[in-house]
């Protein structure tokens, strides 16, 4: 795939990157090697591959999901100026 002149230009300013007529000459020939090698990637073949995170296989801890307050409340409300029922009090904002 090439990328001309004007395509460079136009993806600098959607990035807000500010470049030269002589810089856009150069990202020209980058951003065209950038997208041939991406064209050359989607000819392998990867049908048979699975999906993967990392390259080891990595078994992952798990734990029980249980909620709590994290019996904490009194220590988490002690420094607010207005509290009720373990709640910040606030001011009402919307009419």
């Amino acid at each position: 795939m090439r990328v001309d002149e004007t395509t460079v230009l136009r993806i600098a300013r959607l990035a807000r990157i500010k470049i030269s007529k002589d810089e856009a000459k150069g990202l020209e020939k980058e951003l065209t090697g950038i997208l041939n090698w991406v064209e050359q990637l989607n000819s392998v073949d990867t049908a048979s591959v699975d999906p993967m995170t990392r390259v080891v296989p990595i078994e992952l801890k798990k734990r029980t999901d249980v909620i709590s307050d994290g019996d904490i409340a009194d220590d988490v409300v002690k420094n607010a100026p207005l509290v009720e029922d373990h709640y910040f009090v606030v001011p009402k904002v919307v009419e």
